[in-house]
């Protein structure tokens, strides 16, 4: 595959997938929305060998908050660019909003309804939707 290419909105920071997305979806869950600014997130896991930082190692900041998974962020211009078990775990989870090229994958579940906004209006887009965790394959 062509890999897929990804940055911040300042360009500081860079990356690229090299692999297929394993599964895609969008996320509702409080802190997704007070990362994002917005909803919550949609994301994609690829596995760790299939992600490359190019360039920003420096400017990326990690907040990983009590039981939940890291929320990475480019310290100049705070986009949200991935988390998950980044930097050493099997999978990164990569922030579509971050990429530049087609991802190759659609969102396929809403995880974490259960604590949307209560402004939030889930789409009945025919996708499974699950209060909490999400699925794990």
């Amino acid at each position: 595959m062509e890999p897929v290419t990804g940055s911040c909105l300042c360009g500081g920071v860079r990356f690229e997938v090299t692999e297929p997305f394993r599964r895609a979806s969008y996320c509702h869950c409080s802190r997704c929305r007070k990362h994002s600014g917005t909803f919550g997130l949609t994301q994609g896991r690829v596995p760790r060998e299939g992600f490359r930082l190019l360039d920003g190692e420096e400017l990326i900041r990690v907040y990983r908050p009590e039981g939940g998974m890291a929320k990475a962020f480019c310290s100049v211009c705070g986009s949200s660019l991935f988390g998950g078990t980044w930097p050493d775990g099997p999978e990164v989870s990569i922030r579509f909003g971050a990429l530049d090229d087609e991802p190759g994958i659609r969102p396929q579940y809403h995880s974490h309804t259960a604590s949307a906004a209560g402004w939030d209006s889930i789409p009945d887009d025919g996708l499974p939707r699950h209060t909490g965790a999400a699925p794990t394959a």
